[in-house]
């Protein structure tokens, strides 16, 4: 096994190593343990509800539901995002000016405006992708106009100088720059728009696994609560590291990930 080969599958054995210690800890806490008399179902049976959940077709359904919201809603974030941060990272003035509402917005979490968007909404997929694109644009249109500042004035001046215009040095030059930024925004928001969108769902009455934990909890059928919870667990881990190899494809030529390659 080569050194490379090696360095690739210890995280990966770790990971699965830890994993399994962590389902036999709460296997032995719900069974033996100090929780064995609460109504938390065992490890052994929430993997075997989530198991039977797999075989229904209104989980698929509401699995659709849910990544159709967060995906609308970060897509439209992220082309919003990148627009308004290059055209405040383009002008120190409008960086200056916004900097201060953009960060008061930025940690304003979005179930604050949920009981006004169910209000306006309802309880629609809609509702759902706003909240996501509201609890994503403003984090990626921060980072987008940090990258656009961040850039080196010395490339700009160095690209006007051999006559490129301000388009081209927009394209050519400040964007590239600026990357690894939105990258690193984008791929932090992927996985809290599943949030968002579940959150949507579970408080807001919106279509998606929320309503089916929130319909697991009514019910009091725990083992199908924590099924859910166990295939959400997965598809936030399939997500992220979707977003991460997305950001590794679209940013292979930056020196962080060309040493990572090495």
């Amino acid at each position: 096994m080569t050194a490379m080969t090696r360095s690739r599958t210890l995280p990966t054995l770790t990971g699965a190593a830890g994993v399994l210690v962590a389902l036999a800890m709460w296997q032995f806490v719900a069974t033996v343990g100090p929780l064995s008399r609460a109504p938390l179902p065992s490890a052994l049976q929430a993997l075997e509800a989530a198991g039977g959940l797999l075989g229904t077709p209104g989980l698929w359904q509401a699995t659709g539901d849910t990544l159709v919201m967060a995906f609308t809603g970060l897509i439209a974030a992220a082309f919003v995002g990148v627009l308004l941060g290059v055209a405040i990272g383009s002008s120190p003035l409008a960086m200056h000016a916004t900097r201060v509402p953009l960060e008061f917005l930025k940690p304003i979490p979005p179930i604050v405006i949920l009981p006004v968007v169910v209000l306006v909404l309802g309880p629609t997929s809609g509702m759902g992708t706003f909240l996501v694109f509201f609890g994503s644009f403003i984090a990626i249109a921060v980072q987008s106009s940090a990258g656009v500042f961040d850039t080196d004035p010395v490339t700009r001046a160095t690209g006007a100088s051999y006559g490129m215009s301000r388009a081209e040095i927009l394209g050519r030059i400040v964007l590239p720059s600026a990357l690894p930024y939105i990258g690193t925004a984008i791929r932090v928001a992927a996985p809290t728009s599943l949030v968002i969108a579940v959150v949507a769902g579970l408080l807001g009455g919106g279509p998606g696994l929320g309503q089916s934990l929130l319909m697991s909890q009514i019910s009091g059928n725990q083992a199908q609560l924590f099924g859910y919870v166990l295939i959400l667990g997965v598809l936030g881990l399939v997500i992220q590291g979707l977003s991460q190899w997305g950001e590794r494809t679209l940013l292979h030529w930056h020196p962080q990930y060309r040493k990572e390659q090495h």
